[in-house]
């Protein structure tokens, strides 16, 4: 088959790759409709540590994506395990090993997966580029999208014989990205739903930059036969947070992220059958959302507080309703009430007020407030290495 692009070139598609696309499209729709009536406890979730062994991925100034991505996606899902009753998490990688593109999208297939999540760290010849990206599978649509699915497609350059594995796609040509054309993907729209939530928990608990819900052409989700997403967890190229993501607590808040936007994804589908899947677990989960990263004491415009609850509805600062701790400070944003311990000047105290407090607020975490306001950890943070 031969199709002319708008240069006057024509160019060879495989007719193998159409049928491959016609299949999967079919399969993808018939696993669909068995998913629809599985039980919730049968939900089996693939996390894809992107790249590993001789493939490091993005380079920083001193680390490897590689190396920051599979601390992240196993911490993930160790958490979905321990707050997700039944629910099934399979790693593509556990260790620095290399798999190849194809094998990735294979283990999610072969276990007949609910959702799969690739997880990498971004690059950009610019240091000052950040914020986090969820993409799901789709048309590129503009040159950015392009170089970021290019490059992480570029991977299968390291397989053996990776041309007649991957039936002549080239990745670093643009033209090849015209199969993605050829198909719908019928979930695309619960893909599209899980990378928002993804989205949302970077910007709202995190607070990471948001670069939104894109759509590029990764080969790895093109083969996939479930709900998939690639989540871009910052730039490594970028100082600030290529030190957040390689911290311990950086981390941790990272993978905080994509498990509570699994479980409510989760919750999201079983509700509309009546299904609850944390059930009594939701009320007792263990959210760790710890600090962004190791940071100097700040200036007095800025403290630091531990946030413990929120609430729709107005409630008393008494010590009984909360656990016995005194000095209960409230404030009001965007309509939720919202209940902190603890006022320092110094992050650090208020790290350590929240690991004192740790066994009575398990998902207690640590917040910056300017005046009355709740600002941006971030912020403060960046405020305060100026």
């Amino acid at each position: 088959m031969r199709i002319r692009f708008n240069n006057g070139k024509q160019r060879t598609i495989n007719i193998l790759t159409i049928f491959a696309v016609v299949i999967t499209s079919v399969l993808s729709l018939a696993f669909a409709l068995h998913k629809d009536s599985k039980p919730a406890k049968e939900w089996v979730i693939v996390i894809d540590p992107g790249h590993g062994g001789k493939d490091p991925g993005a380079v920083g100034k001193f680390s490897y994506e590689k190396n920051i991505v599979l601390p992240v996606a196993l911490r993930t899902g160790e958490l979905i395990r321990k707050n997700i009753p039944g629910v099934k998490v399979i790693f593509t990688r556990d260790n620095d090993t290399f798999v190849e593109l194809g094998e990735r999208a294979n283990i999610a297939n072969k276990n007949q997966a609910d959702l799969f999540i690739s997880v990498h760290a971004n690059g950009n010849p610019s240091s000052g580029v950040r914020g986090t990206e969820t993409f799901i599978m789709g048309l590129t649509k503009d040159e950015a999208n392009l170089a970021v699915a290019m490059k992480e497609n570029e991977v299968m350059l390291l397989e053996q014989d990776y041309s007649t594995k991957y039936e002549g796609f080239d990745p670093k040509s643009p033209e090849s990205y015209i199969i993605f054309t050829l198909m719908q993907n019928v979930y695309r729209e619960q893909s599209t739903n899980l990378a928002a939530m993804i989205q949302n928990q970077y910007k709202e608990r995190v607070s990471r930059a948001d670069r939104g819900v894109q759509e590029a052409g990764f080969y790895v989700l093109f083969m996939t036969t479930m709900p998939s997403v690639l989540t871009e967890i910052g730039f490594i190229t970028n100082p600030t947070e290529e030190k957040f993501l390689n911290s311990k607590e950086g981390q941790e808040y990272i993978a905080s992220a994509i498990y509570r936007a699994c479980r409510d994804y989760i919750n999201d589908v079983n509700s509309k059958s009546g299904i609850s899947v944390t059930g009594q677990a939701a009320a007792k989960e263990t959210e760790k959302v710890i600090a962004a990263e190791e940071a100097r004491p700040v200036p007095g415009e800025y403290s630091y507080r531990v946030q413990i609850a929120a609430s729709k509805v107005k409630k008393s600062t008494s010590p009984e309703n909360f656990n016995g701790l005194n000095e209960v400070k409230e404030i009001s944003s965007g309509g939720i009430f919202k209940y902190f311990s603890g006022d320092f000047t110094s992050y650090d105290d208020a790290a350590n007020h929240r690991k004192e407090i740790a066994s009575l607020y398990p998902g207690a975490f640590v917040i910056a407030v300017k005046g009355d306001k709740i600002v941006p950890l971030q912020e403060a943070l960046d405020k305060d290495s100026r």
